[in-house]
């Protein structure tokens, strides 16, 4: 039974870092002794061993042990003995063309459909949908495939936000993107809103945190998914 989290974002505006989610991924890594942590998109540019020290710091709040899987010498078989697991965000692109040529991919989806829990944020959000071509980064390399693990049948925009009142910006929205995107690939897409993520548990699939979201079907007009709902498409 897959056990998912997938949140818009790491921080909200004035708390640390994963303080808002620490209740959530005490729940989700519930029994779990060791999370392996994939530090590859690299926020910043920060080095693996600075990204894996800042979640080890968080996640000593809650007792959990945790190892950077750019430490184990084989990858792939860190994942498929790993318990648990956790991508952080940065940018989307390097993250996976990393996981790419790591072969990692296909074994970290292999390992979350059987059970193993997941928590993702941001471009580890990303990695969950069936493509990462919704993510709002940079292309600062080329992935060998924009496929990623595909773990709800549907598309995340992270951080996504509504054009904001009385800014004169006049460039594309991310509406436009998105329906840019499905124009090639008709794929449901969710704005994925600050403070919120996605709950899988299982087959059920829901809304949760402490905004809506913005849920986009192709050919369909926009609207809004109140937390707590179960994320349908038919």
């Amino acid at each position: 039974m897959k056990n998912v989290v997938l949140a818009s974002t790491s921080t909200l505006h004035g708390q640390t870092y994963l303080e808002y989610l620490l209740p959530v991924i005490k729940e989700l890594f519930s029994g779990i002794e060791e999370v392996i942590f994939i530090p590859y998109a690299r926020p910043g540019g920060i080095s693996h061993d600075e990204y894996t020290g800042r979640v080890t710091t968080a996640f000593a709040a809650i007792n959990l042990r945790v190892r950077g899987l750019h430490t184990f010498e084989n990858p792939v078989e860190a994942v498929q003995k790993g318990q648990a697991f956790f991508t952080g965000g940065g940018n989307t692109f390097l993250l996976v063309q990393q996981l790419h040529a790591l072969h990692v991919m296909e074994t970290l989806k292999a390992a979350v459909e059987d059970g193993k829990p997941y928590l993702g944020c941001s471009a580890g959000s990303n990695i969950g949908g069936v493509n990462m071509q919704t993510t709002n980064d940079m292309p600062i390399v080329y992935p060998a495939s924009f496929q990623t693990m595909g773990l709800i049948p549907f598309n995340l925009n992270p951080h996504y936000m509504d054009p904001i009142p009385g800014v004169l910006h006049m460039g594309e929205s991310r509406e436009t993107r998105i329906r840019e995107f499905q124009v090639q690939q008709p794929l449901p897409v969710v704005g994925l809103r600050e403070g919120s993520w996605i709950r899988v548990k299982g087959e059920t699939i829901t809304l949760e945190g402490s905004e809506p979201a913005k849920i986009f079907e192709a050919g369909k007009d926009a609207y809004e998914l109140s937390v707590g709902k179960e994320i349908i498409f038919e």
